[in-house]
Parts: structure tokens; sequence; C-alpha cells
């Protein structure tokens, strides 16, 4: 429910436009107006508009994730609808797009619109339920696609799997053409990927010995079959880029690249872009945080962890603007299912931090930078034409943040159901204080 009116005062305003201190007036669930020094001191004297004090944190548009698991239908386990979106809120999170690999399959517009409306009954955040590109994902029908509408669905994709078939793929990234639709790509030799897959469940049997407690002997052993898995899955994403890069320039569609996580990837992009073809992508708070380097390499995730080169390319892609968005790729699993070797982590209460303690400390981006990277931007391309800003006639959804701060992170506190995450005890720099969906106060901390 929106909040009839709220004014939040001391507040250091930030957004991709934005950086001054000053106050905002919600009406009815969004932003009216940014009130001047006289017209504040009436607001705060009126005992009937609510009064929220920021204490001179930073108030950002909440973020806007463009590739996020809630596993519902069908592995509410590790997540449902309800969990996420508390995750959501505690992370600074106000709208996310959701992945279709669930159980069933989400293949149609009304199991997408169902989704929608969980989400919504929460209260807690936004969803857009995505649809994959062949139905069920058995890699050939893609009749379902002629029945969706742009401004239900979005978006498409068969995240966590590759579309083998490349003129599947271009029949689909025609239709998607038609319909103003963008498809969202997984980018991965499935063949490639096949290969990795031994040396994988080969250093996982190495790693399970002892009880979970292997020799350095094991580790290392370990460590050198999920080298040449990694190296493998590089090809694969390399490989598989560069042709849904040229699918969708013979399609004419828009090609959202999910988790780029390599320069030569990065680099088919750049060259991409100057010869026009429609496409962006997105790259991770943990492919531009961590790299493969050291006890990194036993976190599993796909696309997998890189070198310190890939990430220091990342990092200035997302500086150059030729990375578009930050998307989290949040993949919640059971502890058990991780000590199984599980791919991906939770990342939706951890994003801002990586971000803001990689990118504003430790390498000269501004808070607006990373406030188009995480907001702006992605409302933009997924044309949320009301969010992403703080503005007068935007959606009051922001995100009060205290960019000094230190914290450890520690995955029992999450809101989410999955609690593993690679950054277990590290402390970051850069915490949520509280959310605000529509003007209502749905997420915070003591501060």
């Amino acid at each position: 429910m929106a909040a009839k009116q709220l004014l939040i005062y001391n507040a250091h305003i930030v957004d991709a436009r934005t950086d001054k201190k000053g106050a905002i007036l919600v009406k009815n669930g969004k932003i009216h107006s940014m009130p001047s020094s006289t017209e504040l001191k009436k607001l705060l004297a009126d005992p009937s508009i609510p009064a929220f004090d920021a204490k001179e944190l930073t108030l950002l548009p909440s973020f806007i994730d463009m590739h996020a698991h809630f596993r519902d239908p069908g592995q509410t386990q590790k997540e449902d609808i309800v969990s996420g979106c508390h995750a959501a809120a505690a992370g600074g999170f106000g709208t996310l797009v959701l992945m279709p690999n669930t159980s069933p399959v989400v293949s149609s517009q009304k199991e997408a619109l169902a989704n929608n409306q969980k989400a919504e009954e929460t209260g807690l955040a936004h969803v857009i339920q995505s649809v994959s590109i062949t139905s069920r994902f058995d890699g050939k029908t893609i009749s379902h696609l002629d029945q969706l509408k742009k401004t239900q669905v979005p978006l498409i994709t068969e995240d966590g799997h590759e579309v083998t078939d490349s003129s599947v793929m271009l029949a689909a990234m025609k239709t998607a053409a038609k319909k103003g639709l963008i498809v969202s790509c997984h980018s991965e030799d499935p063949f490639l990927a096949q290969a990795a897959r031994p040396l994988r469940k080969a250093a996982l049997e190495l790693l399970k010995k002892n009880n979970g407690r292997p020799s350095a002997k094991d580790k290392k052993e370990a460590a050198a079959y999920l080298k040449e898995a990694d190296s493998l899955l590089a090809a694969a994403e390399d490989a598989a880029t560069y042709r849904n890069i040229r699918l969708a320039e013979l399609a004419g569609c828009h090609i959202h690249l999910c988790h780029v996580s390599t320069e030569e990837s990065l680099k088919a992009v750049i060259s991409a872009k100057k010869r026009g073809v429609n496409v962006t992508c997105e790259v991770t708070p943990h492919h531009i945080g961590l790299s493969s380097k050291g006890e990194n390499i036993f976190n599993i995730v796909n696309p997998p962890l890189r070198s310190q080169t890939d990430r220091n390319f990342l990092i200035q892609a997302l500086k150059k603007g030729d990375a578009d968005v930050i998307a989290t790729d949040h993949a919640p699993h059971t502890m058990q299912d991780k000590a199984e070797g599980s791919p991906g982590f939770s990342g939706l209460e951890t994003a801002f931090a990586v971000c803001n303690t990689t990118l504003v400390k430790e390498n000269a981006f501004t808070l607006k930078q990373l406030s188009a990277l995480m907001s702006a931007k992605p409302a933009e391309l997924l044309g949320l034409k009301k969010r992403g800003l703080i503005a007068p006639g935007f959606e009051a959804d922001m995100t009060l943040v205290d960019p000094d701060k230190t914290w450890t992170v520690r995955g029992k506190d999450f809101a989410s159901r999955g609690k593993f995450t690679p950054l277990e005890e590290k402390k970051l720099t850069g915490r949520i204080e509280a959310t605000f969906l529509a003007g209502k106060l749905v997420f915070q901390r003591d501060f």
C-alpha cells in the first residue's frame, strides 16, 4: 500500500543526476516535491504529515535488479517470492526481474503475472517475472512468445541454459524484435560447459574427503581441476557471446547479455556497440568484487569467478560506460545444495556494499555513477519511466544508505533463505539502513 504522505528530511539525496542535501515530500506513493528550506519548516510544523529524519545519510533511488532467482514455484526450500522480497528490501532493491528456471519453468504470460502478483501482495518489492525463450526449456518450441505483451513481460531468457539450436534462437530473436522484447542471454556454449562438468565433479569429490576437511594436497589437486574447468567455461562464454551477438544483429533485436565475466566477451560487446548492434550487458557484484585467486576458486558459480585481469577490465568497462548495468544474479541455495556443488549464491543483501566498497571506495566511482548503474540505467532498459531517479512524479521507491559504515558479512543474518555467501566474515563498507516502497517504510535498521 502506498504511503499517503511522508516527509523525508535531513538527507543527502543522490541519483544519476542529483547530488545535494535536501528533503523529499511523498504523496500517494509518488515523489511530490523536494521542498525548499522555507517549505520544509512549514511541513515539519504540520502534525498531520509523518516525518522521517534521515540523519544526514544518503538517500538513493531503490536499486533495480535485471537478474535474480526467487526459485518460485517448485524450489521454495531455496527461496520463494516472500523470502526473496524480504531479501530485496533488506538489500535496497525495489524492482527485480526474476529468471524463469523454476519448476515448472515459467513459459507463459499467465504464469509470469501470477508471480508478479505474489510479490505485490508482500508490499515489499515489485517483480517482473521473465518468460523462457523456449517452452519449458525444450530448446525448440517458441510459439508461446506470440502471446507475450511487452508491457507485461518485457524480457525473455533461457537463463541457466543456452538455446543450443542457432536457428531456433534466431527465430525467437526475430519474434522478440517484432514485439520489442529484450532477449536476455546466458551465453554459454553447452558442449564446452558439459566438458567442464567432470572436472568440477572431480574437484568436489576431493573437497569432500575427510568429512569436508581435505588435505593440502587434495585441495591443490581440486584447485587444478577447477582451474581447468574455468578455462573451458571462459571459452564457453566467449564463443556463445559472439554467436548471440551475431544472431541479434541478423534479427535486429535488443540483446542483453547476462553476467558478462571475461575480458574477451566484454570486448565483443564493445565492438558490437560500435557497429550499431542493439546490445547491452550486465556485470555482477561478485565478478567485480572477487577474483578466482586463492580460496575463491572453490566458490562455485556460473560463470566462474575470473582472473584479476578480467576483474579489472570489468571495473573499467563499468566506469567508461561500456558495461551498462550491475545485476546481482542472486542465486540462493540450501547449504546442502552448495555442498553438492550447486553454482551460485545469495547476493541481494551484499550487492550495494560490494559495489560501494569496490567501485566507490577503491576505484574512484562517484555515488552518482553507482546509482546510474544500479537504478537509472536498468529502469531505462526495462522501460520503467518513473523509476530509477529521485524526482517529482517518480515512484517513491528509495533506499537510505550509510556509505561509510563498515560491517561484517554473516550469511546467517540474511533475510534470504539462501545463507551461503563467498563473502562470509568479510568486512564491507556501505550499509542499507532503510528502504521505502511507494513511500512506505518496508525495511529499517537501528541507526
